[in-house]
């Protein structure tokens, strides 16, 4: 039996479901992310979790017992909260120490403590400044060392890092996994951020409209997602529309894929613009190779690589060079050549 069980969780309000038969398995000691666009269901899924929401029907269970109509604070889960919910009067200390206070720990034992979730978070010596006396940053550490003081079963983020800069969130990933991994610590994750789930989590689930639409490793749900919406939403892709012919073969601007179409209906062809090179028009496709012609159309830096946009008879492909590269200049033809086994076929929606 799984550490951390959910099982047809449900949550209504009024005429809107916002939770819709969520079912989810957590180890002890890992790290899964609930990742999706906003309105999807993830913070109402975490706070079902946390008891601050009662759901309309499921249950959800902790090292084998029933917790569903638990009080929050008889569940023993840490939460950092999105905006850090600091007390604008206490010191760092007292901020920190709060949930033991609560619990009626005793004062040695909670300022040994508390020096200690400080100590794991980078944050010795600041125990007497007050929350507006911290940078962003610091805030974070200070709430989430106040969620690791008590020394939760479960630890659960909701969107704990939307509210730092670039820089900082992408320093922020590493030391929260770094701490997550040295204590074992079972984590719930919120994020509508791609880039956190893939890098901070060993499981990711994705979610629309209230339901799991994919839970697996992130290279399962980056490489092989298992829905349109998995595919569009998590990194970046081409979306070729393609045509079918009557054997159930499929064909992209005039070339025919090595793939098949999945049962009726008109489908588009997904591929990651990190998996395709450009080379001069006249090389040939090679074994196991899928191979378009067009025009290179512009050439833009974005940093850490160049976009290339190339136009062809059905549309346009985009393709990612490593920074540094010399892309070929605009109006030159090319072929644009990806292996057959990195081309992902799908019903088309309907507009």
């Amino acid at each position: 039996m799984s550490y951390l069980t959910l099982a047809g969780l449900q949550k209504r309000y009024r005429d809107s479901v916002a939770v819709d038969d969520v079912s989810l398995s957590v180890e002890q000691g890992e790290s899964v992310a609930l990742l999706g666009p906003s309105g999807c269901g993830k913070t109402t899924t975490l706070r079902m979790l946390a008891g601050l929401v009662d759901p309309d029907a499921g249950t959800i269970r902790l090292d084998g017992a029933e917790i569903t109509r638990l009080p929050a604070h008889r569940r023993n889960m840490g939460y950092v909260f999105q905006s850090y919910a600091l007390f604008p009067h206490l010191s760092v200390a007292r901020n920190v120490g709060f949930g033991l206070e609560e619990r009626r720990v005793g004062r040695a034992e909670t300022g040994r403590r508390v020096e200690e979730a400080l100590g794991m978070v980078r944050l010795s010596g600041l125990e007497g400044r007050r929350p507006r006396e911290l940078s962003g940053g610091q805030q974070q550490r200070v709430a989430l060392a106040r969620a690791l003081v008590i020394r939760p079963s479960v630890l659960l983020l909701d969107e704990s890092l939307s509210n730092l800069d670039a820089k900082l969130r992408d320093a922020m990933r590493h030391e929260i996994r770094d701490i997550q991994r040295s204590l074992g610590i079972t984590t719930l994750f919120v994020t509508h951020d791609q880039v956190e789930a893939l890098t901070m989590c060993d499981r990711i689930a994705v979610m629309k409209r209230g339901r799991i639409e994919q839970i697996g490793t992130p290279e399962d749900i980056y490489e092989r997602p298992a829905t349109r919406f998995v595919a569009d939403f998590v990194g970046r892709a081409n979306v070729l529309p393609a045509d079918r012919d009557a054997k159930g073969g499929i064909s992209v601007w005039g070339v025919t894929l090595p793939a098949r179409a999945p049962q009726g209906g008109e489908v588009d062809v997904f591929v990651r613009p990190q998996r395709v090179r450009l080379v001069p028009v006249s090389e040939p496709a090679g074994e196991g190779m899928v191979r378009l012609t067009g025009r290179v159309e512009r050439s833009v830096f974005v940093g850490d690589h160049v976009e290339v946009i190339v136009a062809g008879t059905g549309g346009q492909l985009s393709v990612e060079m490593q920074s540094g590269a010399r892309p070929p200049a605009d109006g030159t033809e090319v072929a644009a050549l990806w292996q057959a086994r990195d081309t992902l076929v799908f019903p088309r929606e309907a507009p």
